[in-house]
């Protein structure tokens, strides 16, 4: 997916989330995100389009905290958060998407923020359609998207995630693989964990339909509960998906 899909994908992913909050109960608590209620998560989804753009937007070469910005807190209402994706969405439309710039991921682009913003509010769309009551469904190929983000950003996620440490193995690889045809393969070594290419056979393999997938590897869905299973060595997976989250 390009840059622009990207943008296009967030515009359409942020207009779900706006309406979404409209009439929400906001008292509701967010099963995926313990201690939270619905009030908590339309704050941080408006906050966290701010913040990005206004990293965007000034081109930050380091991250700024968000208390140096001076950024809206509300009121949290469904108005605020349109506001939030469409300022967003003007400052990344208007930006050179090679640029470089901070981010707390691999790519040090514009770009990055794009990418991520579009992943951050289709995973938490879920999160308020749970809270709600309301089945997900996925593009495939966002969804598959936002797999590749998730193993594209882990490794640089260790200041903020303390227990990607702890991926660590004696050699064995565990493969994560969609139905649609997109494989995603980490080996397990003493000092920590490195992504494989080609057809080395796999220790354990998760697999389902990009949706689910996704949703097992953020954590959102246990895989009993999803349409995803297991080939080879669960105890694997399990210490994948248990030390993996992006806190």
């Amino acid at each position: 997916m390009d840059y622009s899909t990207h943008c296009d994908e967030l515009e359409f992913e942020g207009a779900r989330f706006v309406e979404l909050a409209r009439g929400a109960d906001v008292d509701a608590p967010v099963p995926a995100c313990p201690g939270w209620n619905v009030a908590n998560l339309l704050a941080h989804v408006g906050y966290v389009h701010r913040w990005s753009r206004y990293l965007v937007n000034v081109r930050a070469p380091q991250r700024i905290a968000g208390q140096e910005m001076g950024l809206s807190r509300g009121p949290v209402t469904a108005d605020w958060l349109a506001q939030g994706v469409s300022e967003l969405l003007v400052t990344l439309r208007a930006a050179d998407p090679d640029e470089e710039m901070w981010a707390w991921g691999d790519d040090q682009h514009v770009r990055y923020w794009a990418r991520r913003q579009l992943h951050e509010t289709l995973v938490h769309r879920s999160d308020l359609e749970e809270a709600l009551g309301i089945a997900s469904e996925f593009d495939p190929d966002v969804a598959a998207d936002a797999i590749d983000e998730f193993f594209a950003n882990i490794e640089r996620a260790g200041d903020f995630s303390p227990d990607v440490k702890n991926l660590v193995g004696e050699g064995d690889v565990v493969a994560f693989r969609a139905h649609e045809g997109r494989v995603w393969s980490v080996r397990l070594e003493p000092e920590g964990f490195g992504f494989v290419e080609g057809s080395l056979a796999p220790s354990a393999t998760l697999h389902g339909p990009a949706a689910e997938l996704l949703l097992v590897i953020y954590r959102r869905r246990a895989i009993e509960a999803s349409r995803c299973s297991v080939e080879g060595r669960r105890d694997l997976v399990d210490h994948w998906l248990e030390n993996s989250a992006l806190l």
